[in-house]
């Protein structure tokens, strides 16, 4: 395909959907255009839920936490969950300086108080602690991957951004014997217009003016297994992703993850032209 054929169908994909989860492994919230920051989308990953240790929760051990829902009101960031009363926690950098650890990374935080804790101890049934990323603090993106000194991210398991196109979904859903939604692999950004699978091959895209590299594929573990609504848990999707897209390493991969050049802005609707590809 000539070059210029290849610019123009890659200007028919688009951003379908957008979303980012302010809570670590808590449910997400679905945008129209996002504010891309240093570290990602703005607020995207910036609280956790950590152990009396500091250690990050997921909902990889405590499937219930896909029942936390956030949102923002007025200054602050709300949460609802079953059977509890909502909690609201100003949107100040303030509380005591604690740190914490997610996967390698240790991470300078600042603890969001008792009340919270006692929340969403109650919620889980142990000992919990809200935390919120200091804003002066950097967790660099690993040097295996990053393309930039710079490149950083928040409490997201390893990267600012991860992209699955509605065709690899719609690829997927046709191998399942029940369709699963989009928010089981959790995605900040949806594209629509390419074939299933086609965002392995991109290196270097970009969307609106914000250019991404697409540093990884997204290797998948049981959180996909989780009814976000319900958090119930069953075999689908990692049975069947595993029978096509298992990596050498015994890991299903499915979406890709991104590491952004430089702050800016997305919106639904913006076209994703391919720069480079693998």
């Amino acid at each position: 395909m000539s070059e210029q054929a290849t610019k123009s169908r890659a200007a028919i994909y688009k951003v379908s959907a957008l979303y980012f989860y302010p809570i670590k492994s808590c449910g997400g919230i679905e945008l129209s255009d996002a504010v891309i920051d240093a570290r990602g989308m703005q607020y995207d990953r910036n609280w956790m839920f950590v152990d009396e240790a500091g250690n990050f929760l997921t909902q990889r051990e405590h499937a219930r936490m896909a029942l936390i829902r956030p949102s923002f009101t007025r200054g602050f960031l709300l949460l609802k969950a079953p059977q509890m009363s909502e909690h609201k926690i100003a949107l100040t950098q303030t509380g005591l300086s604690k740190s914490v650890v997610v996967w390698r990374s240790t991470c300078e935080a600042l603890d969001q108080g008792d009340e919270v804790a006692e929340w969403i101890s109650e919620f889980l049934g142990f000992n919990a602690r809200l935390v919120r990323i200091a804003n002066d603090f950097i967790r660099p993106v690993h040097p295996q991957f990053a393309r930039r000194p710079e490149d950083q991210v928040g409490f997201a398991d390893a990267f600012p951004f991860l992209l699955i196109s509605q065709a690899s979904l719609d690829d997927l859903n046709s191998r399942l014997t029940e369709k699963l939604p989009m928010n089981r692999f959790r995605p900040n950004i949806v594209i629509q217009g390419c074939p299933a699978y086609a965002e392995d091959t991109w290196d270097l895209i970009q969307i609106g003016a914000l250019a991404l590299d697409a540093v990884k594929p997204c290797l998948r573990c049981q959180v996909t297994t989780t009814n976000q609504d319900t958090a119930e848990r069953a075999p689908e999707p990692l049975k069947t992703l595993a029978t096509y897209r298992k990596t050498e390493t015994g890991h299903v991969m499915f979406g890709q993850n991104l590491v952004h050049h430089s702050p800016g802005t997305i919106r639904v609707g913006d076209s994703l032209s391919v720069i480079k590809r693998k």
